[in-house]
């Protein structure tokens, strides 16, 4: 038995030794909800324990909780906010009438919303030892004033008692969407804000998402007992609601019901999440299989015939994406997963995603929300694109795997999205808050297209071998930790050997863009001096193909100075030529090359197209035939 002990720590200090993650605080959490629905009313009581560590160095005198419902009536934040957007032109359409920067979910339907179609969230009482709390409402943001003070490294446990109203489907929560699916229950319970060392994240609803405490959640939901649920975390009594969670031994028994009650409690449990969602419908069936090596897999959506085929489609493209995801990811850490129709298109949860249809596109992009807002839960508010970017690009190059296309071809979507807004007034730095963008145009392009850019650009910049290496440390180093920008980037210098501050300054800081051209060529001593010209005013290691009329090719590579490294090749049949650092501050640079100029065939600068260059009209010439 010691023996046996010795192997395992031996091995257990081996793994933690090779993968150490940083030393950053961070609180903990424990929910035990119990919440009882009534499907007739759409409105559910609940009861909810919570545990919270306060691992930080600070006292707390007051907590905030989200109440995200309340956002769900005519007048609030959310509604204004939608509206006000809603008033700004962005665009003329296909038709010459105007296009306004609606997000199509919402517009102004909040604002037309009945008394029974509202949501709210509620807490009836909460209380620590017993003792009642001071509450103050702020809309979706609930302030309490603490009698007494919560001292560092403490544990206080609270408890509540909680109402709610299910509103009508609009943005990600709600009852009755579009495809008839009753209840889509997220962001729904009495849920702590973060606090971590940048203080309270007491961010009011507004549309966009989220940022939670790690931790563990027990939650019992008692409802109708003909309505099929699923959920976050694992079915601790799938045997006694059936609906296909049983195990294989007891599938094909008849389940009781027990003193013929109307209806069921669900018991759920998840460890180490940060969120819980789950929905409900008397319709829903299942398809389930386990990946090898992998998680259970779920898919759970309305009994609809002629779309089996396509729910089938999306569980074996999930089973085929997973192996290829882990290798390149990260092998995912939970139990399950869950594909659950609901909600008003895709959105990411812990071990579970809402979404419309059995679109593989959006089902995959959600599921990979597992690696960068499951698992890394960095703060969305502050930094959307390190969510939504670096899912973008992972679920896309899943996606092009599993089809057999290259990569940077799909990701052509991506630079040029991100290239229309650069050249439109509307762009706004990456670091802007997500709720404080200017219109919801420049959110969604800039967090989805230029922060999956980001990581392509950064493997045109380091090599994409080595940017495979980056995202795997990224996932030991940080997983689980709430990595911020600065996190990510060390990271990546630590992994690739080179310095690359500047690149986060330039691309997330600012909104300054790529131009390079290629300018004058002559003959300088018998070899060829080419002019490279730096007219963006954001500076970049600049790759170079040049082709011979003999057919041969050489790729000149041109560090930029403030690398302090540079790449290896990228390409082992191709002669890969370094040359000295090109200054960030001087905006032309002279390429000696070995041959003369009457040699040349062609000249490309980023003939991957991996660099997001304003102008690719400038990055190549044709050198005419000289007679």
């Amino acid at each position: 038995m010691k023996r046996i002990l010795s192997i395992y720590l031996f091995v257990f200090c081996a793994i933690n030794s090779t993968y150490a993650q940083p030393d950053r605080w961070q609180q903990k959490i424990k929910y035990a909800i119990n919440v009882n629905m009534n499907v007739s009313t759409n409105q559910f009581t609940g009861d909810e324990k919570i545990d919270y560590w306060n691992n930080s160095p600070d006292t707390l005198d007051r907590l905030f909780i989200h109440l995200y419902w309340n956002a769900f009536q005519p007048n609030s934040m959310m509604d204004v906010r939608s509206r006000e957007l809603g008033k700004i032109q962005i665009a003329i359409g296909k038709d010459g009438a105007p296009v306004y920067d609606w997000d199509s979910r919402m517009k102004d339907r909040i604002s037309k919303l009945q008394p029974d179609e509202v949501g709210y969230d509620s807490v009836l009482y909460l209380k620590i030892n017993g003792v009642p709390q001071r509450l103050i409402y702020h809309e979706t943001i609930l302030e309490i004033k603490l009698s007494s003070p919560i001292l560092p490294h403490s544990k206080t446990s609270l408890d509540a008692a909680f109402k709610a109203q299910v509103p009508l489907q609009i943005r990600r929560s709600g009852r009755d969407n579009k495809e008839g699916i009753r209840y889509s229950i997220s962001q729904w319970y009495p849920k702590m804000v973060e606090y971590d060392y940048q203080g309270w994240n007491a961010n009011p609803y507004i549309a966009r998402e989220f940022y939670g405490v790690w931790g563990d959640y027990d939650v019992n939901i008692t409802i109708d007992k003909t309505y099929m649920l699923a959920g976050t975390g694992t079915l601790q009594n799938a045997n006694e609601v059936g609906f296909g969670y049983q195990s294989p031994e007891t599938a094909g028994q008849q389940l009781p019901v027990v003193n013929h009650q109307s209806t069921l409690t669900w018991r759920f449990a998840a460890q180490n999440v940060h969120d819980f969602v789950w929905a409900a419908d008397p319709t829903y069936t299942m398809l389930k299989q386990q990946i090898k090596n992998g998680p259970l897999i779920y898919v759970v959506f309305k009994n609809v015939d002629s779309l089996k085929s396509k729910w089938q489609a999306l569980l074996d493209t999930a089973v085929i994406c997973y192996p290829y995801m882990a290798k390149t990811y990260g092998p995912y850490p939970y139990k399950n997963y869950s594909f659950i129709q609901g909600g008003d298109g895709g959105m990411e949860y812990p071990m579970a995603t809402l979404i419309r249809g059995p679109g593989l596109d959006g089902a995959i992009h959600e599921w990979t929300h597992s690696w960068y807002q499951g698992m890394m839960g960095t703060n969305e508010s502050l930094y959307a694109w390190m969510d939504e970017g670096f899912t973008t690009y992972a679920s896309t190059r899943t996606l092009a795997w599993a089809r057999g296309k290259p990569a940077i071809v799909v990701f052509q979507n991506f630079y040029d999205d991100y290239l229309r807004l650069a050249k439109s007034p509307r762009e706004e730095p990456l670091s802007t808050h997500a709720d404080h963008f200017n219109t919801n145009i420049a959110y969604v392009i800039g967090s989805y297209d230029k922060g999956a850019v980001f990581l392509s650009q950064l493997g045109y910049i380091v090599g994409d071998s080595v940017l495979d290496k980056i995202l795997l440390e990224y996932y030991h180093e940080w997983r689980f930790r709430h990595p911020n920008p600065n996190d990510f980037i060390r990271v990546a210098e630590k992994v690739s050997g080179m310095q690359l501050q500047w690149y986060k300054e330039y691309w997330i800081n600012s909104v300054k863009t790529i131009d390079y051209a290629l300018g004058n060529i002559s003959d300088s001593e018998g070899k060829a001096a080419v002019t490279l010209k730096r007219i963006g005013y954001m500076p970049m290691p600049v790759d170079v193909l040049v082709t011979y009329k003999d057919g041969t090719q050489e790729m000149h590579y041109v560090p930029m100075n403030l690398m302090y490294g540079a790449k290896s090749s990228e390409n082992r049949n191709i002669p890969f030529i370094i040359h000295p650092d090109w200054p960030w501050v001087n905006p032309e640079y002279v390429l000696l090359l070995n041959k003369s100029v009457g040699e040349i065939k062609e000249i490309e600068i980023d003939p991957s197209q991996r660099m997001a260059d304003i102008n690719r009209a400038n990055n190549k010439i044709t050198v005419p035939d000289v007679k």
